[in-house]
C-alpha cells in the first residue's frame, strides 16, 4: 500500500480593484502546486476568495456579499486599511482572514489562503482583540438587556445545558433550577429544534463550542 497521500488543490477566486493588481496575486497563487485559481465566470465551486480592496466601500461590500451568498465560500480580506465597524462587517460576510495590504508578503498570502481553506481564521493581534471587545459589546449592551446570547442560547437553556453536560438526569435538573421535568423537557427540546441539534450529547456539544458552559 502506497503511503503517498494526495494533496488537496485548494480554489481560489480572486477579486482586485484592478487588472494588474488581478494579475499579480492570481499569478502569486497560482505559483502554488495546491492552489488553483477559478473564476467567476465558470462558476466552479470555489474553497477561499481573495479579496483585494483599497477601502471597505459599498461596492466592496457588497461584493463580499454576493461572493457568500454564490459560492459560500470563506474569504481572505486584503485591506488597505479597514476601521472597526468595517471589521464587524468583513466578518458578518465570511471574511476569515484580514491580511492588511502593508504586510500582505507572498508567504503571508498563501498561508491566509490555506488557512481559511482548512476551516481556520486569520487577523492581525489588534484587530482580534477589537473583535473580541465588539463581540462582548455587543453582548453586554444589546443582546443581554433582551435575556439573549450571542450563542443563539437563552440563560435558561445554558442553565439546563450547564447541568446536562455536569451528568444530571430531568429530574435532577427541574431541582436544581426549581422548574417542572415538563418545563425542562420543553427547553431541551426548543434547543435541539430550532438549533437542528440531533440530541441531548449534540446539544451538550454545541454549548461547549459556543464557550458557554
Amino acid at each position: 500500500m502506497s503511503g503517498e497521500q494526495t494533496t488537496k488543490i485548494v480554489r481560489a477566486l480572486v477579486c482586485a480593484p484592478d487588472p494588474l493588481t488581478h494579475t499579480a496575486v492570481s499569478e502569486l497563487l497560482e505559483s502554488s502546486a495546491d492552489i488553483e485559481i477559478v473564476t467567476r465566470e465558470h462558476r466552479t465551486s470555489v474553497d477561499v476568495a481573495v479579496v483585494v480592496a483599497e477601502r471597505m466601500s459599498v461596492e466592496v461590500i457588497s461584493l463580499l456579499r454576493r461572493i457568500k451568498e454564490t459560492f459560500g465560500a470563506s474569504m481572505v480580506l486584503i485591506p488597505g486599511e479597514i476601521d472597526r465597524a468595517e471589521l464587524f462587517t468583513a466578518v458578518e460576510c465570511n471574511v476569515v482572514a484580514v491580511l492588511p495590504r502593508a504586510a500582505a508578503t507572498s508567504d503571508r498570502i498563501e498561508e491566509a489562503v490555506r488557512t481559511a481553506a482548512s476551516g481556520g481564521g486569520q487577523l492581525p493581534s489588534n484587530m482580534l482583540g477589537e473583535l473580541l471587545r465588539q463581540i462582548e459589546r455587543m453582548q453586554r449592551e444589546v443582546l443581554s438587556p433582551h435575556g439573549l446570547h450571542i450563542s443563539g442560547l437563552t440563560p435558561r437553556e445554558i442553565g439546563v445545558l450547564r447541568l446536562m453536560a455536569e451528568g444530571l438526569d430531568t429530574a435532577e435538573i427541574a431541582s436544581k433550577l426549581c422548574l417542572s421535568e415538563r418545563a425542562v423537557k420543553r427547553v431541551i427540546f426548543g434547543v435541539t429544534r430550532r438549533l437542528n441539534l440531533r440530541n441531548r450529547p449534540h446539544a451538550v456539544a454545541y454549548a461547549l463550542r459556543a464557550g458557554v458552559i
